[in-house]
């Protein structure tokens, strides 16, 4: 395999997995290349999005490969989480949410098998929004992250705590979207909050 094949077909693999990231272990055993060569080009690849001053950065953390943005690109990170125009909760996010609030701590990969589509764009959403957070990791193969609720959550939705949660028994004829999923999404629809009205509490 080409040298700039392999580093191609790990920027997708990063690329693809998100934020749970991969070891180099795991880059190897799936490029079937030896560790040692993979080093080599994820520190080249490294080296590209550093001299073309890319809005990403291929970082590592506790043995994770990961894609991440530049901590000066924060404060417009920030403004485009708290922007009146995306206060509201998209049906994808609203979705997703739901699933976190009833499954908790759930994982990335558990989510979408519920939704049967990718959910990296709405978890990052829902991060960003305060919505849910990582409460831990997983143990299974790449240790891979868990989610669950916040306090804003509660606030976004009126709720005092978890228990408050209507009962996923009052839809027992719920087709399409897992149960509870689709509980909360006609439940809570109707009373979303912008971001402003929760006040941005952390």
């Amino acid at each position: 395999m080409e040298f700039q094949t392999l580093k191609s077909i790990i920027e997708g693999l990063l690329f693809m997995v998100g934020e749970e990231g991969l070891s180099l272990k795991h880059l190897a055993e799936i490029t079937e290349i030896r560790a040692e060569v993979v080093e080599e080009a994820l520190h080249d690849l490294k080296g590209d999005l550093e001299r073309a001053k890319r809005g990403i950065q291929l970082v590592e953390i506790a043995g994770m490969f990961h894609f991440t943005t530049l901590p000066e690109h924060v404060p417009y990170f920030e403004r485009m989480a708290y922007s009146p125009s995306r206060s509201s909760l998209s049906q994808a996010a609203l979705e997703t949410l739901s699933i976190v609030a009833y499954r908790q701590p759930i994982t990335r990969v558990e989510i979408e098998e519920v939704r049967g589509v990718k959910s990296d764009r709405a978890i990052q959403t829902l991060v960003n929004k305060d919505l849910i957070e990582e409460v831990g990791r997983a143990e299974a193969i790449g240790r891979p992250i868990l989610y669950g609720t916040t306090k804003s959550f509660l606030d976004y939705f009126g709720l005092s705590n978890l228990s408050e949660l209507p009962e996923a028994s009052e839809f027992e004829r719920t087709e399409g979207l897992e149960e509870e999923t689709q509980l909360l999404f006609e439940k809570l629809e109707g009373r979303q909050l912008t971001i402003e009205d929760v006040g941005g509490e952390k």
